[in-house]
Order: C-alpha cells, then sequence, then structure tokens
C-alpha cells in the first residue's frame, strides 16, 4: 500500500511555500524551482547544471533565515 502524506501549503503556481519560505525573491525561486523540475523529467539537466543551480540557491537566501538554520544545525550535532 502507499504510503498517504499530509497535503502541504502551495503557492498558486503548486511549489510547497516550505521550498520559497526564506528565498530573497520568492517568484524567482518559484520559477527556477518549477523549471529545473521540468528539465529533471525531461531528462536534459546535466550534472553541471545541477551544480550551479545548487550553488545559485544557496545564495539566494535572507540573512534572517540563513541564521536560523545555523542554529538549528548547531543544536543537532550536540
Amino acid at each position: 500500500m502507499a504510503r498517504k502524506f499530509k497535503p502541504q501549503p502551495k503557492t498558486k503556481k503548486g511549489v510547497n511555500t516550505k521550498y520559497v519560505r526564506g528565498a530573497k525573491n520568492q517568484k524567482a525561486q518559484e520559477a527556477e524551482i518549477k523549471s529545473t523540475a521540468k528539465k529533471y523529467r525531461e531528462g536534459k539537466l546535466t550534472k553541471a547544471e545541477m551544480e550551479r543551480i545548487a550553488k545559485r540557491r544557496s545564495k539566494n537566501v535572507t540573512k534572517s533565515y540563513k541564521k536560523a538554520s545555523e542554529k538549528r544545525r548547531k543544536s543537532l550535532s550536540k
């Protein structure tokens, strides 16, 4: 039997709100997620492209969100 997951809140375009929550530009982040998903489904996503996307995503975070995630990581590592 397949697992059933609780429905998550989504943006207008259908991206999970937690994925765009800490972004500086949420609409751009949403568009990037959608385009990456499309390329992945079509099999056109290269490893180099994925590394560029990962780097861009890590830079596209607000300072307060970054600080909160660093605190969370430190508390989990103790």
